[in-house]
């Protein structure tokens, strides 16, 4: 397979932590919508009764700080090295816009799903604390 398949191949919705994530919801009795494309960033969760979006970063694509998946190709990095930037930089005014419209934003890595206990704390207690009435 060559480079030109593999980066076609990567998915940008519907990815298998974004699923785990929305399976973790159902079963927590959280109901969302997806990929609302009228939000910046079109979010891959929007909890609308939390006025809350999330996102699923993966840690290499999103450049998670301190973390082992969050590499850099050794070659072509005239190439990657702003591509990445370019992310990074998109979330960060992404999540400022959506803060600024008055949406709570969580995110989540990809390295964190394997820790579902946190993860369901994490969502938990940011959305029972953010509960639109």
């Amino acid at each position: 397979m060559n480079r030109s398949e593999i980066m076609r191949s990567v998915k940008s919705e519907n990815t298998t932590p974004e699923l785990l994530i929305r399976s973790l919801l159902h079963r927590l009795g959280f109901r969302f919508r997806l990929h609302r494309k009228d939000l910046p960033g079109s979010p891959d969760i929007v909890l609308p009764r939390y006025r809350t979006v999330i996102f699923v970063h993966g840690c290499f694509w999103h450049r998670h700080p301190g973390c082992r998946l969050t590499t850099t190709p050794k070659s072509r990095q005239s190439y990657w090295l702003p591509k990445l930037q370019g992310n990074v930089e998109r979330d960060h005014r992404n999540i400022e816009t959506l803060q600024k419209m008055g949406w709570q934003v969580i995110v989540v890595w990809e390295c964190e799903i394997k820790r579902s206990e946190d993860l369901e704390h994490k969502l938990t207690c940011a959305l029972r604390n953010n509960e639109v009435r």
